[in-house]
């Protein structure tokens, strides 16, 4: 029997031979998994591959991607400069950011590149989507949807819109407490995409219930492709078919109903009577997938650049005294007169007033700083940070090889960042860098500088409802309210998947005063 002291020894030496073992097998793995994507690269072009990291075996970069959030492509685009190579969510993935360098991803489309969303996005969105179809088919959904984003549907979205937006910001002023904005911005985008958008028939606890099993599916969209207990796709497809279940009832009425409809009531029915004129007919599986694109299309990104207008306003007190001497110009200075009805405690907003909507789309036309705000918004907080594309066939990028096959992911935040054609510093708020001067900078050879909804084939085709939405948003903001934040410090933003602020942005909202008290204080 060895003694004590020489057994630990021996114990410590085979724990360290253990951990040198795994050490090197790690290191192997690490070799072999760049090797093999530096083997991938196209033989049939002289141009070497970016530069990057390709990460750890099978999971690549994924998990720093995760926690570093916008960090993660700003360090290592000071790394390798503006083009590099990483792997991400399960693909090799080139990242690109600058206005050349997007222009010839977004004007490559069907050429040099095609749409690809990650394989966890495109099994929960499924088949029958815009965002998936490519060559004709693509033309020809974007073609249907178009008519349910022309500015006639819009004409009619902007009463119902003002009308909710109107009757949310009343419900801010009456709440008892702080206002975690970006929550109920994603409850209110919610209850207008699915109320406005698709016409459906929901109560407020049907619409809670339905906008929450939706969050579930969103939050899940980007995850590994591991159909697996407890992953994040078994999540998603969980909370998808329970999307689809809520949905088909209420699309198959829809579709009895419309028969007899001469024109389309929302966007849904406008999707419906397109394809009909096309002699077509969709399945109620193609509309339950087309009423979540829709959802998906206007959820989180509009609740995240509503919450973005919030911030930055109230960073920016100057330009809401900007947006009030506006308004007043234009004879809209005035709120509504009703006073904010009480919220019920979380019960939900508070009833319509019934005063009747004062804005449309000829209207904010005329409101140029309003339309000024939300593009600077747009621009420096952009809801999401890119958008994904699959090389359809080697081609040169900045001096590098794409090769074919890999995926390419161009950067909006990076590139509104980086970008050199205003007259004042990108990173500040500045609104009236989209004066007329900033327009003129921003001409055919500049447009790529900007890119808030993409560009060319598959540029956003709600992004005129977009900016609405935010346009009125703003307008009602600030002849209504004053707001304050509830916290000591203003939060930081998360910037993955969607950019919002990871306490949610809690703010006390207060009414100004009605026109009536006005009117006295005057006298």
């Amino acid at each position: 029997m060895l003694p004590w002291g020489l057994s630990c020894l021996s114990a410590l030496g085979a724990v360290g031979t253990a951990l040198l073992g795994a050490g090197l097998l790690l290191s192997l793995a690490q070799h072999l998994w760049t090797l093999r994507w530096t083997l991938s690269r196209d033989r049939a072009s002289a141009l070497p591959l970016p530069k990057g990291s390709m990460g750890w075996p099978f999971f690549g970069e994924t998990l720093h991607w995760l926690v570093q959030g916008s960090r993660f492509h700003s360090s290592r685009r000071e790394r390798y400069g503006t083009v590099f190579k990483t792997h991400l969510l399960g693909r090799p993935v080139i990242r690109v950011s600058g206005a050349e360098n997007v222009r010839t991803v977004l004007l490559g489309e069907h050429r040099l590149v095609r749409s690809q969303w990650p394989q966890s996005a495109h099994i929960l969105l499924g088949s029958h989507t815009l965002l998936g179809a490519v060559g004709e088919s693509h033309r020809q959904r974007r073609k249907i949807l178009a008519r349910a984003f022309s500015r006639a549907a819009l004409e009619c979205y902007v009463p119902r819109l003002q009308r909710a937006l109107r009757r949310e910001v009343r419900s801010w002023c009456a709440a008892r407490g702080p206002v975690a904005v970006y929550e109920a911005a994603k409850a209110l985008t919610f209850r207008m995409a699915a109320r406005i958008l698709l016409g459906l028939r929901l109560d407020e606890a049907q619409c809670s219930e339905l906008a929450r099993t939706f969050e579930q599916f969103v939050e899940n969209l980007f995850s590994l492709p591991l159909d697996v207990p407890f992953s994040g796709l078994r999540k998603g497809i969980r909370a998808r078919d329970q999307l689809h279940r809520h949905l088909e009832e209420a699309i198959a009425q829809k579709l009895l109903e419309d028969k007899t409809a001469v024109e389309p009531g929302d966007a849904l029915d406008g999707i419906i009577h397109s394809t009909r004129e096309l002699g077509h007919e969709l399945s109620v599986q193609e509309l339950k997938e087309s009423a979540v694109e829709l959802l998906f299309a206007a959820f989180s990104t509009t609740a995240s650049a509503s919450t973005s207008l919030v911030l930055l306003l109230l960073q920016h007190p100057a330009a809401i005294a900007k947006i009030q001497q506006e308004l007043a110009a234009q004879g809209l200075g005035r709120a509504c007169g009703c006073a904010p009805a009480a919220s019920g405690g979380g019960a939900g907003p508070p009833p319509d007033c019934g005063c009747e909507p004062d804005l449309s789309l000829a209207t904010l036309g005329h409101l140029r700083y309003v339309g000024c705000v939300v593009k600077e918004v747009l621009r420096l907080l952009p809801p999401v940070s890119g958008g994904y594309r699959t090389a359809l066939r080697t081609f040169e990028l900045d001096g590098y090889q794409i090769p074919k096959g890999w995926n390419v992911m161009y950067s909006i935040r990076d590139t509104h960042e980086t970008a050199a054609v205003y007259r004042s510093p990108p990173e500040g708020f500045d609104p009236e860098r989209f004066g007329t001067a900033g327009d003129d900078a921003l001409g055919a050879a500049g447009r790529f500088h900007y890119i808030p909804f993409g560009g060319g084939a598959r540029s956003c085709l709600g992004q005129e409802l977009a900016q609405t939405v935010l346009q009125l948003l703003a307008v009602e903001l600030v002849r209504t309210a004053r707001w304050e934040l509830a916290t000591p410090a203003f939060p930081a933003m998360q910037t993955v998947p969607i950019v919002h602020p990871v306490d949610g942005l809690r703010l006390f909202f207060h009414p100004l005063a009605s026109p009536a008290a006005q009117d006295g204080q005057r006298l």
